[in-house]
């Protein structure tokens, strides 16, 4: 059982995990070479991609979307889709990504003379389910060695953090208060029930030694 207990431990955290780092904003910094439209049929992956553009017809199986292509200082390429959150999750409230893809169509640029930018996203990159990271943001940066402090990250989990601390303290309190003197007051219960019982074993086999004393003198 030990075994199973620290088996769902584990899984738990590691959905915790994964949930956080799918979610919370990363950025790469990268040199952007192309950006284009292509038409993308959803199937068993369509969980991870974004709601059409705000104000489209979101029912359809297919899609046009945006996508901005990334090569990172390393010379690997990094794809990213350029789709609307909306008003869903994960809470970006992104609905500009006409005006990313011309700010991203803006910094274009070649090997020989690069543009180096900084590209918020949130998401995964597999190969294997099509799936891509979401960019929310480009900003242009000094160059490739660029170090960014993940400050909104920092924030988010600082600000949940003291949330959970807070809700732990309250559930303290609730259970100090109102559970404990529930709990006492069974336990105090069941005592007295115990007492009871052996009192009336207790009379019990005083009688039955007494009916017994009775048959021996007879």
């Amino acid at each position: 059982m030990r075994y199973v207990k620290w088996g769902l431990v584990i899984s738990v955290l590691l959905l915790i995990l994964g949930f956080f780092h799918y979610t919370l904003p990363q950025r790469d910094i990268v040199r952007i070479v192309n950006t284009e439209v292509r038409r993308v049929d959803f199937g068993a992956n369509s969980i991870f991609w974004a709601n059409s553009d705000t104000g489209a017809d979101g029912t359809t199986v297919n899609r046009d979307v945006r996508f901005i292509e990334t090569i990172d200082p390393d010379g690997k390429p990094i794809v990213y889709r350029n789709e609307d959150t909306g008003w869903g999750w994960p809470p970006y409230f992104k609905l500009d990504s006409s005006n990313l893809q011309a700010e991203a169509r803006d910094l274009v640029s070649t090997s020989e003379a690069p543009k180096w930018v900084a590209v918020r996203h949130y998401g995964w990159r597999n190969e294997f389910l099509s799936i891509f990271p979401n960019a929310v943001g480009v900003k242009p940066v000094a160059g490739p060695d660029v170090r960014l402090f993940p400050w909104g990250n920092v924030v988010i989990l600082s600000v949940l953090a003291i949330a959970l601390i807070f809700v732990w303290r309250a559930w303290v309190q609730f259970r100090e208060r109102t559970i404990d003197p529930l709990w006492d007051d069974a336990e105090d219960a069941m005592d007295a029930v115990d007492q009871k019982a052996d009192q009336a074993k207790a009379r019990a086999r005083g009688l039955w030694s007494r009916v017994l004393g009775l048959f021996r003198k007879k």
